[in-house]
């Protein structure tokens, strides 16, 4: 099978802001040492809440990241992780800006939610203290394009710039509508991801490009899938037929066949109904091959990041490519009967990883999965 254009796609940069760590390495090793990042909550009084914990990034400073600190006070919190972690990915990739051409360079950092602190606080100041009171910042700190919009502004990058919102998939669909746009050839690269509550940007290359100024590279991405449920405002499709359809176009775009899979990072939100669904589709799609798989959700050490998930999910799938470990699903202990796959229950494993997938499922019926595979050169794969 053939892949939609001649372009290839690689991962050259990664940045994270995460409970797990803010330093790639540093959130890789917590993350296949089983470690979790929710704790109680401290942001906060919590003396009236039925859930006390969360996945929270304690100790942040975003400051490195901004011109100075008076625009950092003019961001909302998700639009620093955003840029933070941008920024991050910028230094991991060794891209030098000022030798590339900035009209080919983007940026799809997407939001589920977007600056829902800035929204809390003004409304607060609305309330108590009259609309006289109010930030003239309130709107450009609450829309969810803004870290996208920021991180391209810092940095000059001129190229395509989009910010995705489809709930829990949205990074996910950064990464995929990145890949597709690099792909066809209307970007050399751009800066993917998510920000919310936690944020990945990715730097998502031009093969070419990468290989062309001596990029590092962590993996090829190779397919992307994009379908709707179409069923409910919550709940998936019971036979997880739009969950199986996604990974499927992930798979046809990708030139893989079932076989070629080795891991799949999945949703996997620790739901009943959710994880049933999402094992029915695996099962659908791989048949057979869906026993020799390894399954892992990772949400148990990180949180659900809502629309940066599957940014983090992604960082951890080109580690595991790279490094050839799949990391765990940590506190597994009760296993649903329903739910009969491999999940690497509580310890991550060594492994032959040379193809996988990553799994997003947002509320409103949307669905998206990434295909990668380990990085082999350009005679590995025919465009």
């Amino acid at each position: 099978m053939s892949s939609i254009a001649a372009n290839r796609v690689v991962v050259t940069g990664m940045g994270v802001a995460s409970s797990l760590g803010c330093e790639v390495e540093t959130f890789w090793k917590n993350g296949i040492e089983g470690q979790c990042g929710i704790d109680r909550v401290t942001s906060f009084d919590i003396s009236d809440y039925t859930c006390q914990i969360a996945a929270e990034l304690k100790d942040f400073d975003p400051a490195p990241a901004f011109p100075n600190p008076k625009e950092v006070r003019r961001a909302d919190r998700f639009t620093q992780l955003g840029v933070f972690a941008g920024w991050k990915a910028l230094i991991d990739s060794a891209m030098n800006l000022d030798e590339l051409d900035r009209d080919q360079i983007g940026c799809y950092i997407g939001s589920g939610i977007g600056g829902l602190g800035t929204h809390e606080a003004q409304h607060t100041v609305l309330t108590e203290r009259g609309p006289g009171k109010m930030s003239p910042f309130t709107i450009p700190m609450l829309i969810l394009n803004m870290a996208s919009g920021v991180f391209s502004i810092y940095h000059g990058l001129r190229g395509p710039n989009v910010a995705t919102c489809s709930a829990c998939a949205t990074s996910t669909h950064a990464l995929g509508e990145a890949w597709r746009t690099i792909k066809m050839g209307d970007a050399k690269a751009i800066f993917a991801g998510g920000a919310e509550a936690a944020v990945v940007p990715m730097a998502l290359e031009e093969m070419d490009h990468a290989i062309m100024r001596g990029a590092k590279i962590y993996c090829e991405i190779v397919g992307y899938g994009n379908t709707a449920d179409a069923n409910h405002l919550t709940a998936p499709d019971p036979d997880g037929k739009g969950a199986a359809r996604c990974m499927q176009m992930a798979l046809r775009s990708g030139g893989l066949d079932v076989d070629n899979i080795d891991y799949i990072n999945a949703h996997g939100t620790s739901t009943s109904q959710g994880d049933i669904c999402e094992t029915k589709a695996i099962r659908t799609v791989f048949k057979d091959h869906a026993d020799k798989l390894a399954v892992s959700s990772t949400k148990g050490a990180t949180g659900h990041m809502l629309g940066a998930a599957g940014g983090v999910e992604m960082v951890l799938v080109a580690k595991a490519l790279q490094t050839g470990i799949a990391p765990p699903t940590i506190n597994l202990e009760n296993q649903d009967p329903e739910c009969d796959l491999d999940y690497v229950a509580n310890k991550a494993r060594e492994m032959d990883i040379n193809a996988a997938l990553s799994n997003s499922f947002g509320f409103g019926g949307h669905n998206a999965t990434i295909a990668a595979t380990k990085f082999h050169g350009y005679a590995a794969r025919t465009a």
